[in-house]
């Protein structure tokens, strides 16, 4: 990004116009931000997109009526024009008695160091970026005869800044890296297509898996699928891959986040406490993990990040909650304030696990005398009021603890508050490619529709 990248004197200025204006309380918020991204599809260059934007947001408060608004226009005159304006939209619009700013007492006076930013690899140059995006492609179209097709692979590079303060004190500033890369074959044979995907993400250029690597494994996860039979209805037990496994943290997350609790639209209302899963689970919410790719040194309301346990075996902790939620259920703010520029807070993980266990996959599916392994998730199933649960699925079928054939076109179903509960087995494949992650796990039954 540019030196003269807008900053927290900024944001100290859009205060006091806001102040001038008439508004009781304020925050600004200030994103900038520059990204490449290269494509490729069966060699050629399917995709090259630069970008690089600014865009500041505010919030302000007149009593308890508020409003929010943002704008990519960064001069003066017209930014001063433009926070008058959300003054007055915030006169027209109701009060709300759980509106405000947080408690200011509450606001962090020193920011953690998260190396959230790679210090030795920017913005990744067109040609590289197309190399390393080819480099995957070309291991996934050679590891196999069967593989004939590509629906592309991609490397992303990006860099965003952050500036956020409010008319309480709070001033902080961070920025951030990330680069990702992507690659999705296709085999085929007699006449059947199989996709593939696989994919690698990092905060440092240097942490990111082989491109090569990502190809191969990505042309496997497309192979095994060959040869898919569909398998008669069936109650069973299910093996989650990991990836799969991620799923189902981030509908309990839904699930236990204020808006979802005080619109009565979760089933762990009235949960706190309470046991909601298996002894053996663990699931750990920490922001402050240093590089994690959903870590910052504070929320979006400006107060601490924390590291916290949302389910301490099988018992529920704590609900994620942002200041307005926190308010209406009579909690305290969990630091998981969430925003975009032009939004009010919403609430959001950081970096959400399931605490490993000492199972690797193979002894999980060495226990399974029938049974699904689901390596693949089709919709969005899942009812947080109830906790019904019924997604289309995908995987390999296990006979006598081995993996013997794919299966597709089938719907796994359950309930969530069972699915938990009935967790036996957790792995110990724990690998952070995401902000939301989990190891394999098995659930001892559930519904398997089929023919």
């Amino acid at each position: 990004m540019s030196s003269v990248e807008p900053g927290v004197d900024l944001a100290q200025w859009g205060l006091e116009q806001a102040r001038a204006a008439g508004a009781d309380a304020a925050e600004v918020l200030i994103v900038s931000g520059e990204s490449l991204s290269a494509g490729v599809r069966m060699g050629e260059v399917e995709k090259l997109k630069s970008s690089r934007e600014r865009r500041l947001g505010v919030r302000v408060f007149v009593g308890k009526s508020s409003a929010t608004a943002s704008t990519a226009e960064f001069e003066r005159k017209t930014l001063g024009e433009f926070v008058a304006d959300t003054v007055r939209l915030a006169r027209l619009t109701a009060p709300d008695q759980w509106s405000g700013l947080p408690d200011p007492a509450l606001h962090p006076r020193v920011l953690p160091e998260l190396e959230l930013s790679d210090p030795s690899s920017g913005i990744i140059d067109a040609d590289r970026a197309l190399e390393i995006a080819r480099t995957a492609e070309r291991a996934a179209l050679g590891a196999d005869s069967r593989i004939k097709n590509s629906e592309g692979a991609e490397f992303d590079s990006g860099y965003y800044r952050v500036v956020f303060a409010n008319n309480q004190g709070f001033a902080g500033e961070y920025a951030g890296t990330s680069y990702g890369l992507a690659v999705a074959p296709i085999a085929e044979e007699n006449g059947a297509m199989q996709p593939g995907h696989w994919y690698t993400q990092n905060r440092r250029f240097e942490r990111l898996e082989d491109a090569a690597s990502v190809g191969l494994t990505s042309a496997r996860r497309a192979l095994r699928k060959l040869g898919a039979r569909k398998i008669k209805t069936t109650r069973a037990p299910i093996v989650f891959d990991p990836d799969m496994a991620a799923g189902l943290l981030r509908a309990l997350a839904g699930a236990a986040s204020g808006p979802s609790l005080y619109r009565g639209a979760s089933f762990l209302v009235g949960r706190l406490g309470t046991e909601v899963a298996n002894a053996g689970v663990t699931i750990i919410d920490d922001g402050t993990m240093r590089g994690g790719l959903g870590s910052k040194p504070f929320d979006g309301e400006g107060l601490p990040i924390t590291r916290k346990n949302l389910v301490e075996r099988g018992v529920l902790k704590t609900y994620l909650l942002d200041s307005y939620s926190a308010r209406r259920l009579g909690l305290a703010s969990t630091g998981n304030a969430a925003r975009s520029v032009g939004d009010a807070p919403s609430v959001s993980p950081t970096n959400l696990y399931l605490q490993p266990g000492t199972y690797s996959p193979e002894e999980i599916i060495r226990t399974v005398k029938r049974g699904l392994y689901v390596t693949e998730l089709i919709g969005f199933g899942v009812n947080s009021v109830t906790g019904d649960y019924s997604r289309g699925a995908g995987g390999m079928w296990i006979e006598d603890g081995e993996l013997v054939y794919p299966v597709e076109e089938i719907t796994i179903a359950g309930n969530l508050k069972d699915m938990f509960m009935s967790i036996e087995m957790i792995g110990n494949d724990l690998a952070w490619r995401s902000s939301t992650v989990a190891p394999t796990l098995k659930i001892s039954e559930m519904m398997i529709a089929g023919e």
